[in-house]
């Protein structure tokens, strides 16, 4: 009785997705056409996030410390086709996997957030640090001039390989669902999200760890010691720094802080996937269009049919690209929801349904003014 009194009387304006998610469906609507559509693009994001991730983690590995990376995105193999293919821009987007990073970085939140400003990580990024500048007569008297600025590039260094080794995760999840989705196994949004949720859960507790390589000798940034693990402490932030508070889009918002149209308040932004508008997502200058190009050489062809038998067919594909993707987040977004809910949804205790309902409702809170009323109209 008690259960029916509190799904009867709340009077939140998105009640009836706390309604959904107690019932076992998922923040988007379940019809066919959305199976296609997010199970279709998260094969993309897939094949996206695997090179994304490599990138990444290389830069971390590979190029730590170097002030003039021009070769990053090589991945250490150069060539005179691939230089001729980058300079041509016929290459996968790696900026905005950085544009994420930096998010991340700038956000903050999480163990790693709390941890690269412990005195632990000072003396190890202090001690690689030294490893790496000695002999050298440029960023010898750079660091005596400037002494956080090579710290501050190591933490970054640390983000790069954190959001490389979610990544990495995350693209092997999308994968599976695609395969399982092409043999049968995967008919509903419900499951799409089991699907994901899983994959979060059986990831949860994998060690977070970081070192380099610096003249042949192994220098620990990130000891597994740490503690770090990937749901807590870079699946959480990130999903707080890219979904929900992202940054505002050049071009399309004054930064001038007089005409105060961003938000003194970082916790406030809403400027990440979950609000953004497809439309100016089509055009140049808005980092996401980067993702959304990446997208579309990947995309399995039952989409590209699907989206040729749409209004206008291809010829706004990055937009269709961006609206399908905010679906698909929104189901990867139910998965951390229903991953961290204090109680199960199913429930008899008063109290504990007392404590889901708050939780459920600071989520819906925040979907206020978010694009979930869109993806499901």
């Amino acid at each position: 009785m008690k259960k029916n009194i509190l799904k009867s009387t709340t009077i939140h304006p998105l009640s009836n997705y706390i309604d959904r998610l107690k019932s076992g469906q998922a923040l988007l609507k379940d019809t066919p056409e959305n199976v296609l559509e997010v199970v279709g693009i998260l094969k993309s994001y897939g094949i996206v996030l695997d090179a994304y991730s490599k990138n990444l983690n290389y830069i971390a590995e590979y190029q730590f410390l170097e002030m003039f990376p021009f070769f990053k995105y090589f991945n250490g193999k150069i060539s005179l086709g691939k230089l001729l293919k980058f300079l041509w821009h016929d290459r996968i987007n790696y900026e905005y996997a950085e544009y994420c990073m930096r998010g991340m970085l700038w956000h903050g939140g999480g163990g790693l957030d709390k941890y690269l400003d412990s005195a632990e990580f000072k003396e190890l990024a202090k001690v690689a640090i030294d490893a790496t500048i000695t002999g050298n007569l440029m960023l010898m008297p750079l660091n005596q001039l400037f002494p956080e600025f090579l710290p501050e590039m190591v933490r970054q260094q640390a983000y790069y390989s954190g959001l490389g080794q979610f990544w990495r995760v995350m693209s092997d999840i999308f994968i599976t669902l695609s395969d399982q989705y092409d043999q049968g196994a995967i008919t509903s949004i419900p499951q799409v999200v089991d699907h994901v949720l899983s994959g979060l859960v059986a990831a949860a507790n994998l060690p977070i760890t970081f070192a380099v390589n610096i003249k042949g000798k192994c220098y620990e940034i990130i000891p597994k010691s740490v503690g770090l693990t990937f749901l807590a402490d870079t699946a959480v932030p990130y999903v707080e720094a890219v979904f929900f508070r992202g940054t505002p889009f050049l071009g399309t918002i004054s930064y001038n802080a007089q005409s105060q149209q961003i938000d003194s308040d970082q916790s406030q932004f809403t400027y990440g996937a979950l609000y953004a508008d497809p439309l100016p997502i089509g055009g140049a200058g808005i980092p996401p269009t980067l993702l959304m190009q990446d997208m579309r050489h990947f995309l399995p062809d039952y989409l590209l049919e699907f989206y040729q038998k749409t209004n206008r067919s291809t010829d706004n594909l990055r937009v269709k690209i961006c609206a399908t993707f905010q679906k698909s987040m929104f189901c990867v977004t139910t998965a951390a929801v229903l991953g961290l809910v204090p109680h199960p949804l199913d429930t008899e205790d008063p109290d504990q349904q007392i404590e889901n309902q708050a939780y459920l409702e600071g989520w819906m809170d925040r979907f206020l003014t978010s694009r979930l009323e869109f993806v499901n109209s």
